[in-house]
């Protein structure tokens, strides 16, 4: 099975591919204020090593935070579309074996379809300035 995983919660974020457990390519990057427009490059460029096209992922793990607002968003929504759009099941894990935890999950409970991040406290937005 042909795992995913992504970890968005911080200004360094990382991205894996693992089949059954074994890591196959695993990347962390500067992402920062770049994450959405890197973060599917991250992706893409893991998959493009190991000779594997987006169609072979068979399954997404997500760590869920907590952590950063904006990056954390990114990512389930990344993960959640690639989830939708391969119809494939998604987890969303924390801790620090959020990877082996997630690809346990995969295996026991193959029908979870969306993954929901988990901030760590209230959502402070700001006020528009006038």
């Amino acid at each position: 099975m042909i795992i995913l995983s992504i970890k968005t919660d911080q200004e360094i974020s990382e991205a894996g591919l693992f089949n059954r457990g074994n890591k196959l390519e695993y990347v962390k990057w500067q992402a920062h204020r770049e994450l959405s427009s890197t973060i599917h490059k991250k992706i893409e460029g893991i998959l493009k090593s190991q000779n594997i096209s987006w169609n072979n992922i068979q399954g997404v793990v997500f760590f869920e935070g907590p952590g950063s607002f904006t990056g954390l968003r990114i990512g389930a929504s990344v993960a959640n579309a690639l989830a939708s759009d391969l119809d494939i099941p998604i987890v969303q894990t924390a801790g620090s074996k959020w990877i082996e935890n997630g690809i346990k999950q995969l295996a026991n409970n193959p029908e979870n379809r969306l993954a929901v991040p988990k901030y760590g406290s209230s959502i402070h937005i700001t006020k528009p300035r006038k």
